[in-house]
């Protein structure tokens, strides 16, 4: 006990710094690990945290015990930053590092820490910068005296660091430009409607409403009204500008004013924007359709024309590589445009989830954009982008007359991203039912998709960052099936090897040699899907519902030559879409698994329907599972989606439940370049929100917008008891992940994070939902003993039926 009042004593002595400073930087801490393991899955393992929930966690002393994974126990360890500030060393090893600060009195403060995956902050837990960037800037309320921030660390090995400081500005809300997004600037083109982002930072206790943004560039003033910002949270925050004086190429300054309600000046700063000219390289920025955050695409611009619509390349970018980057790395084609969309961040979501999202947001703008010739879109990639071209090509055949996945790897889990808790072959139904989550990122499993289109793979043989053994297992692949790829090792080619590792003139003569064939020309479809709202068909023949949601679907179809017949074989599809646009009227055949039916022509599309054989049926409807909508917990982060928080719970739920909707919302930030309303349930109205995603956070007790959106679920939470169907559960330290359609919407869901007591709520607060390519199935219940290791803690989990209901053949228990 002398030792660790000593200690602490000493932290005292380091940490105290006089009310006024503005800066203060940790130097000092403790450090423990490796003792947790978090991943691609909903499984989780933090024993920590679990003593920090409940109360059992003792104050960190050099030499005292702190708990590891496998129930084996460390220690804490003391550890020195260096000149720069940076705590480094092989010390730095999935664990936490322990700092305080003793403040003279409570007070706000901005804390920014870099290279970390999350922080505690008195116990609240707040987004992290794994990635390194520096501009996290996170408001936090410190209380007199000791304030204890545990941050997560990765792994390090003395390569990276961790730096941590507090920040106490002059001001209580204030712009920073650190992480702006910002358009190119094209001369000659009209410019006065341009969308850019920075971001607003909120230390009061007060939900800012009325903000104003004025943008000013030569005498062009443009005046936006920003969206409430919530107490104690950063935003990013959406801007127009008028830069239609701009003309001449080089840099430019805009002028930000941030007003109030009441049109004082809040906060000033100076931009800088990039003017070019016309056929330079460049970057534009839109409106995202997936959470009304401005986003941004780079373009290499056709050099000259060949005559006639041009080609589109859509390039997608490695990790860490800044689009414009990825764009000027190709020199400009007089046959084609290419545009290099962002997948929300340098690192985002690997070209998966919201990073497919993107991907497909931006294609569909450089069509309306760039006008091209629809037979002549192309996909093409490097690294991260390799994986996001075999994946894009794989999710979505036909939108691609060739795919060119570049030093690329075909699956997360083979590359070993997974960093996860489940092997590939689960050894129980727990473990198959979480992996089946996964099975849309599994494109090996879909590669009879890439028959539509041209492949060319290229790889450098000494690539030792992605090795060449990926391409040649994806060559073995393609040789048992495919009749049109190409394929070449650039000999001691390594990672990067020049511009040429993507620019390569033979992949572009490929893609050259390649169109997009019209649906009439197709006679055989070959199609595997894992979800149909992510992938449902290709030309004339669509997965509408599955008999098992998220086992693999596959249809094998072939028309004949005078259109008049349809024959085939299908794996796990329950409801069937074919196109009958091509065929002539009168009598068809069709014939699925052995059944024949014989139908007369009368509209385009039929609809098929398999109980215990097929029979001709109807579209199903909108309420059910489909393409529109088909359940999994991330479903709900699609659509524009708000947070809406509980308040009439017991103080403690109600902190909860802001601190999980606040940290969920800084992560989106960081991960998304997104922002997100953040709303109290007393305040929300769904009208206000039409075919919005939720993401309610708290149970039947403690929020009051849960009876009218989920009254008809089967899976109730309460104060000490949980229901899934006709299954009871009791307790308070259970957490609920769930989704629920919303009942007045045909597109949106609801996604339910919950607990039974303050124990379950805490164990929700994991949120690897926002990791690219985790799988989470529809629902899933477990106890705050899952932190401490053991899959047994999962109660249940699964999939609803194509009605929304729970069946026990779809879910399992423990």
């Amino acid at each position: 006990m002398i030792r660790r009042t000593l200690l602490l004593w000493i932290f005292f002595l380091v940490c105290t710094i006089s009310y006024a400073q503005e800066r203060y930087t940790f130097t000092r801490g403790l450090i423990s690990g490796p003792s947790h393991q978090y991943g691609r899955q909903a499984l989780f393992t933090d024993p920590l945290a679990y003593q920090l929930y409940t109360g059992q966690l003792s104050t960190p002393a050099a030499g005292s015990s702190v708990p590891g994974l496998d129930n084996t126990p460390g220690s804490w360890k003391s550890i020195e930053a260096d000149s720069a500030g940076m705590f480094k060393g092989r010390l730095i090893n999935n664990g936490y590092l322990y700092l305080t600060y003793n403040a003279p009195a409570a007070q706000t403060a901005v804390l920014n820490i870099s290279g970390h995956q999350m922080v505690y902050v008195n116990g609240e837990p707040h987004a992290g910068d794994i990635y390194r960037y520096g501009w996290m800037y996170t408001p936090v309320q410190l209380k007199k005296g000791l304030n204890e921030f545990y941050v997560r660390t990765a792994r390090s090995f003395g390569r990276q660091g961790i730096q941590a400081q507090l920040l106490f500005p002059p001001k209580p809300v204030y712009l920073s430009t650190a992480d702006s997004t910002l358009p190119f600037i094209v001369s000659g083109k009209t410019n006065t409607e341009l969308w850019g982002a920075v971001v607003v930072i909120n230390t009061s206790k007060q939900a800012l409403k009325g903000l104003q943004i004025s943008a000013g560039i030569q005498g062009k003033e443009v005046v936006s009204t920003l969206p409430d910002i919530a107490p104690m949270t950063t935003r990013k925050v959406g801007f127009k500008m008028d830069a239609s004086q701009l003309q001449q190429k080089g840099t430019a300054s805009c002028t930000l004013i941030l007003t109030g309600s009441n049109k004082r000046n809040i906060d000033q700063r100076n931009i800088t924007l990039q003017v070019v000219n016309p056929g330079d390289h460049y970057t534009s920025t839109f409106v995202s359709q997936i959470d009304g955050s401005v986003q941004y695409y780079s373009v290499s611009p056709q050099e000259g024309s060949t005559g006639g619509a041009p080609a589109l390349f859509l390039s997608v970018h490695g990790a860490e590589v800044q689009s414009i980057n990825q764009a000027r790395a190709y020199k400009q084609k007089d046959w084609g445009v290419l545009v290099a969309p962002t997948n929300r961040r340098p690192r985002g979501f690997n070209w998966e989830d919201w990073g497919r999202l993107d991907a497909l947001e931006v294609l569909d703008i450089a069509k309306q954009t760039f006008s091209p010739d629809p037979t002549k879109i192309y996909l093409t990639g490097h690294s991260m982008g390799g994986h996001g071209s075999w994946y894009l090509g794989a999710t979505y055949p036909g939108k691609w007359a060739a795919v060119a996945p570049c030093s690329g790897y075909p699956t997360l889990t083979g590359y070993g991203s997974a960093d996860g808790l489940i092997p590939d072959s689960p050894k129980n139904n727990t473990e198959k039912i979480l992996l089946r989550a996964s099975n849309p990122s599994n494109v090996l499993k879909l590669a009879n998709n890439y028959k539509a289109a041209g492949v060319y793979v290229l790889h450098g043989d000494s690539d030792k960052v992605v090795s060449v053994e990926y391409a040649r297992q994806m060559k073995r692949v393609l040789s048992g099936f495919h009749a049109d790829f190409s394929y070449y090792e650039y000999p001691g080619g390594e990672h990067w090897y020049g511009d040429k590792c993507v620019d390569w003139p033979p992949l572009f003569q490929f893609l050259q040699w390649h169109t997009i064939l019209p649906d009439s020309s197709w006679q055989h479809i070959d199609f595997t899907t894992a979800n149909p709202a992510i992938s449902s068909g290709m030309r004339w023949a669509h997965i509408l519902q599955q008999q098992h949601s998220l086992e693999y679907s596959r249809i094998q179809l072939h028309r004949s030559e005078d259109h008049r017949s349809i024959t085939g074989t299908t794996d796990n599809v329950a409801t069937l879409a074919l196109d009958l646009k091509d065929m002539p009227a009168g009598t068809i055949t069709i014939t699925l698994d052995g059944t024949p039916l014989t139908i007369t022509k009368s509209d385009t599309v039929v609809y098929l329907h398999k109980q215990a054989q097929w029979a001709v049926g109807t579209l199903p409807a909108a309420t059910e599972k489909g393409p529109q909508r088909n359940g999994t917990l991330k479903e709900a982060f699609n659509h524009h989606m708000v947070f809406v928080y509980g308040t009439s719970g017991n103080a403690a739920e109600n902190e909860w439940a802001y601190n999980k909707a606040r940290y969920d919302a800084e992560t989106w930030y960081y991960r998304g370049n997104g922002a997100v309303d953040l709303v109290a349930d007393k305040d929300f109205k769904a009208a206000a929100y039409p075919d919005q995603g939720i993401v309610l956070y708290g149970h039947a007790g403690s929020n009051k917008a849960w009876n009218a959106l989920l009254k008809n679920c089967p899976i109730q939470v309460n104060r000490g008891q949980l229901q899934v169907g006709a299954q009871q559960y009791t307790g308070d330290a259970l957490a609920a992940y769930f989704v629920w359609p919303r009942q007045d919407s045909k597109t949106a869901s609801i996604a339910v994070i919950s607990g039974t007591g303050i124990t379950g709520l805490h164990a929700a607060e994991a949120n690897q939902y926002f990791a690219g390519g985790s799988g989470f199935p529809d629902y899933m219940i477990f106890s705050a003993e899952l932190m401490k290791g053991g899959i047994e803690a999962i109660k249940t989990a699964g999939f609803y039926d194509n009605e929304w209901r729970v069946k026990e053949e779809e879910q399992v228990r423990n």
